[in-house]
């Protein structure tokens, strides 16, 4: 089996989903290891659910992290062959069902009072961390484009609407 170390980021640069080196400060970067924060954020939330279905809900969101960083880790002079590959992309129904998920709980007048103060529960402050980390997503995605990056705005949306849902989850995971 090949070794995880091949040496190849010793010089400060990493590779792109098609093989472009780039700085591992570069925008792109930041962007898909904040997703990656976040993405580990979640499992971390979903370790401390107690529930089947949510657990469930916050994996899917999981999987759809990794179709949103597969498209950020691509050079803007690959974006036509990333979109003409077989690999999975996000969706306008997976916007749609974390949106339907925002209202599910919406619905349910879930009491909160003011600005939260995390730590009510383990599993409510793992859910807070994960928002805070999809907040800071969302503001390394909404950076790209300043640097030569275009975004395509659903991808903006969907972490939006995911810190959303988590920051709903929390206040009745406090509840």
């Amino acid at each position: 089996m090949p070794s995880i170390s091949t040496r190849t980021g010793d010089n400060g640069t990493t590779g792109l989903l098609y093989g472009q080196r780039v700085p591992k400060d570069h925008p792109q970067i930041e962007a898909v290891g904040t997703l990656d924060e976040l993405n580990s954020a979640l499992g971390f939330a979903k370790a401390t659910c107690p529930d089947a279905e949510r657990r469930a809900g916050l994996e899917c969101i999981q999987k759809d992290l990794v179709n949103l960083m597969g498209e950020v880790a691509c050079a803007e002079a690959d974006l036509a062959r990333y979109e003409a590959s077989k690999f999975p992309k996000l969706t306008e129904a997976d916007l749609e069902r974390v949106d339907a998920s925002v209202a599910a709980l919406e619905a349910r007048n879930i009491p909160f009072h003011g600005w939260a103060t995390p730590g009510a529960n383990l599993h409510a402050a793992a859910l807070e961390l994960a928002r805070a980390t999809a907040r800071r997503a969302e503001r390394r995605l909404v950076g790209l484009p300043a640097h030569g990056r275009k975004v395509r705005p659903l991808l903006g949306h969907y972490i939006n609407r995911v810190s959303d849902l988590l920051w709903l989850l929390a206040r009745q995971a406090e509840s």
